[in-house]
């Protein structure tokens, strides 16, 4: 029996309405709406989506250039502090350098000007030296030639006259002599005798002549025989010290500094070598002590070897005695506890290695058995999925209502602990189903 259909959508529907009802037009057209729907709304979505995406990446890309960006500051700030540090070390080291020169030439300037000084001191004691000795032979001069003068005047021989500026004159071109022999380099003895000698007869005369004539008197000869010997003598030995100076004799000042510094010297080469003696001593010393605690040390070990490893001892005396070595050494010991035992670890014999080997395998066996009952479920046997960008479209939905058709390789494998796991399960259980 067909049904009549009185209304469509709550309207009446009349005979060319119901005539020209298609309810399949109507679905398809309602999956088209919906479809174009759900274009609209993924295309929104993905639109979206771009947008977020393109935000989040200039978001992380202006991240990404703060982080250059501040990177490339500090290590602007880094290079500035070196070359900062650089700069002021160099300025350091010049104004180092400037005080040091600053402070060198200073004492350059000081001894310079000392010894400036002490050459004008030099000159002007020289010259007063030089000067004084001339006055007071001019002076003695003065005082004896009116006394040789008044002893040698004879109206008869009036010739006389001259012999004083003969004998007084001696005493003086000698002194002249001796400065020529001093300036050229040339003995100067022969002319001191001269000058004592002229000096001398002069001043005998003056004192013959003060003690014979009443109208000179004795006074006046006393007088005159040490003018005639002290203007000669004070003159000879400013010539002496120059001649001295000239040939590079030292005085008796240097001699005694060079004497003080010669002893000091020698006092301090004594030390030194007194402290090297001392310093030796001690070396040999502590060197002894140290051979006896090596001695003593080495008979410990060889006790000890002795007594507790009796086999590998035989082999290392004979090692050492092959070796021509005075004692086992710590290379002969491992050479012979090799030999031996077949182990390069000293210690370390067969069975030790035997034992520790096995407990290894216990524990490398006991550390790889499964774990079984509540302890061994995982918390899932799926891996984690891998995080979506924001606003990426999920893919279940509008769909247009088709279900998704499933391919090889859709679903996410397992992780590898639950992987392991129930290999681990499964062996176990395996290999407790067998029978004997």
């Amino acid at each position: 029996m067909a049904t009549v259909i009185d209304k469509v959508n709550g309207q009446p529907v009349t005979a060319t309405d119901e005539s020209r009802f298609d309810p399949i037009a109507l679905a398809e057209a309602e999956a088209i709406r919906n479809r174009a729907a759900a274009d609209a709304d993924a295309r929104r979505i993905e639109a979206e989506g771009k947008a977020d995406a393109e935000k989040i990446k200039a978001t992380e890309e202006a991240e990404r250039q703060r982080i250059t960006n501040e990177r490339n500051r500090l290590k602007l700030e880094k290079d500035q502090a070196a070359h900062n540090a650089y700069i002021a070390e160099q300025k350091r080291r010049k104004e180092a350098a400037d005080a040091a020169a600053a402070k060198t030439r200073k004492a350059e300037e000081e001894a310079e000007a000392k010894e400036a000084a002490l050459d004008a001191e030099q000159q002007r004691s020289e010259n007063t030296w030089k000067w004084g000795a001339r006055g007071i032979y001019a002076v003695g001069l003065i005082i004896a030639a009116p006394i040789q003068f008044l002893a040698f005047w004879d109206k008869e021989r009036p010739f006389l006259v001259a012999a004083p500026a003969l004998l007084e004159g001696l005493a003086l071109v000698l002194a002249f002599g001796a400065a020529w022999a001093v300036a050229h380099r040339r003995d100067v003895m022969p002319y001191r005798v001269g000058i004592m000698i002229g000096a001398c007869i002069a001043a005998g005369i003056n004192l013959w002549h003060g003690i014979g004539d009443k109208s000179i008197g004795v006074n006046a000869g006393i007088i005159g025989a040490l003018a005639s010997l002290g203007g000669p003598v004070v003159l000879m030995a400013y010539e002496h010290g120059i001649a001295q100076k000239a040939d590079g004799i030292p005085s008796w000042r240097e001699k005694r500094d060079a004497e003080r510094k010669t002893k000091a010297e020698a006092e301090a080469r004594e030390k030194a070598k007194k402290e090297k003696a001392d310093a030796e001593t001690q070396a040999a010393a502590q060197k002894a002590r140290q051979q006896v605690q090596a001695e003593e040390e080495q008979r410990r070990k060889d006790a000890d070897r002795r007594e507790h490893h009796e086999d590998v001892w035989e082999v290392a005396e004979a090692l050492r005695s092959a070796r021509g070595s005075q004692y086992v050494t710590e290379q002969i010991w491992v050479d012979a506890w090799y030999r031996v035992t077949g182990s390069k670890v000293i210690g370390v014999r067969p069975e030790m290695e035997a034992e520790s080997r096995a407990a290894q395998a216990r524990m490398k066996t006991i550390t790889g058995m499964p774990i079984l009952g509540d302890s061994s479920q995982v918390e899932s046997q799926k891996a984690p999925r891998a995080k979506k960008a924001p606003g990426t479209p999920d893919g279940r939905r509008f769909n247009g209502g088709v279900p998704p058709l499933r391919a090889t390789g859709d679903a996410r494998p397992y992780c590898d602990a639950a992987k392991k796991q129930a290999a681990l399960e499964q062996a176990d259980t395996t290999s407790s189903n067998k029978t004997i």
